[in-house]
């Protein structure tokens, strides 16, 4: 999804070029487009013998989504859980920490306006 949401189109041959060092093998690529395009992610149009693939959702809403699945299947569904989860276990600094309060807390005042 990153390679498609940066290059907004693209061709099975040319998104398998972008890939780093490590390229998955193409039809492993080509199994991911089709589970991706089941789950309408992505879509494609056909030109003459090849697809081009496109992105159908932004990478805020593919991530939101994603994380809530995590949360509901992990965390009982449970934010506070994945929260504290997250604030314990991921090695964050201190001013990561007080970075993620300093969100929080705008999040805060701006619902209580």
């Amino acid at each position: 999804m990153v390679i498609i949401w940066k290059h907004q189109r693209g061709f099975m041959k040319d998104i398998f070029n972008k890939y780093p060092h490590s390229k998955p093998a193409i039809t492993t690529i080509a199994t991911l487009f089709k589970r991706m395009q089941e789950k309408g992610y992505i879509a494609d149009n056909t030109i003459g013998n090849s697809r081009e693939y496109y992105p159908l959702v932004n990478k805020e809403n593919y991530f939101s989504s994603h994380v809530n699945r995590l949360i509901k299947n992990y965390y009982d569904n449970s934010l506070f859980q994945f929260a504290s989860f997250f604030t314990t276990a991921t090695n964050l600094i201190i001013l990561e920490l007080k970075d993620l309060k300093t969100i929080v807390d705008k999040e805060i005042k701006r619902k209580q306006k």
